[in-house]
């Protein structure tokens, strides 16, 4: 490793034409006087406002900043794959484009990693100045994927905002599956892990583009990438669903019994509909899920489509 450490900084861009400016001159004011040489990598990921024009201008002017141009929209996901690809440091920053990661905790982050022997120093944020439902939606999203997922454990708080080490960098850049999911990945790779704890910034500029589907969609995700318990689960629940079924059976039995029923067959019709229609309905929605994204990975087709590079050596 050289004398000084070599640091590139990832940020995945979606309509941050507003923040990208005021993001880089924090993170150079918040890395002057460092002991290191770092490298700013912006991933514009289809935006739809002038986020491409800032990265072109900034990368023509600032030796610092580097920038990669989607060919369209294709996802945070993919944005921060392109940027680790990208990234040749020692240690690389994975932060958002809208301030809300404060780029004055970098320094920190980065003394902690590199005077000590963990792989990801992450940053944990709390949840002041969100909103009661946000607040409650997260937790209970986090409960249910921990209760979920099997041998990997995700925290409240702790998102993408971390320093990794050059030996997990190409540990996550070994993983070529296309549902990817980093929280699970950071977690799924193991090696030591830190925790830093800051107080929760609110966006300075923009819009978020996370909508409740979106949001519903991550949240699928990381529960069906580490794990078949949504598949066992269905088995479970068709059979509380004939177990239920064969009660109300039975009570129908019983009414039939003492009043009579006025239309033939309708024990029969009730008890088959409520019963198989369940089982097979949420069976076929669990299997689908799998199959849409065996067929996904079986495709092979790439993560991202690089339209433009600016300030790259290479």
């Amino acid at each position: 490793m050289t004398a000084e450490p070599t640091v590139s900084i990832v940020v995945p861009c979606h309509n941050e034409a507003a923040t990208l400016p005021e993001l880089i001159r924090q993170v150079g004011h918040a890395l002057h006087g460092r002991n290191y040489r770092w490298q700013l990598i912006a991933v514009d990921d289809g935006s739809s406002d002038t986020t491409a024009e800032v990265l072109r201008e900034l990368s023509a002017t600032n030796p610092h900043v580097k920038s990669l141009i989607f060919s369209r929209n294709f996802g945070k996901e993919p944005a921060m794959l392109a940027g680790l690809t990208y990234a040749r440091g020692d240690y690389v920053v994975i932060m958002d484009g809208d301030l809300q990661h404060p780029p004055s905790l970098i320094p920190k982050m980065l003394d902690q990693i590199v005077q000590t022997d963990v792989d990801q120093v992450i940053a944990k944020r709390n949840r002041t100045g969100d909103s009661w439902y946000r607040t409650q939606l997260s937790r209970i999203y986090y409960r249910l994927v921990n209760n979920l997922v099997e041998r990997i454990e995700l925290t409240d708080g702790a998102g993408d905002f971390r320093v990794l080490s050059r030996r997990a960098v190409d540990t996550l850049l070994s993983m070529d599956e296309r549902s990817r999911f980093s929280k699970g990945l950071f977690s799924w790779i193991g090696f030591p892990t830190s925790v830093i704890e800051y107080e929760n910034e609110q966006r300075r500029g923009g819009e978020s583009s996370w909508t409740l589907r979106s949001l519903f969609n991550y949240a699928l995700d990381g529960v069906m990438s580490f794990n078949a318990k949504p598949l066992r689960l269905v088995a479970t629940l068709g059979g509380i669903v004939v177990a239920l079924a064969l009660c109300y059976l039975a009570y129908l039995i019983v009414v039939w019994f003492f009043q009579g029923v006025a239309a033939p067959g309708y024990i029969t019709l009730i008890a088959a509909v409520i019963g198989f229609s369940g089982i097979q309905l949420l069976a076929l929605g669990a299997l689908g899920e799998y199959v849409g994204r065996i067929y996904q990975e079986v495709k092979q087709r790439p993560h991202y489509v690089v339209m433009e590079e600016h300030g790259f050596d290479r």
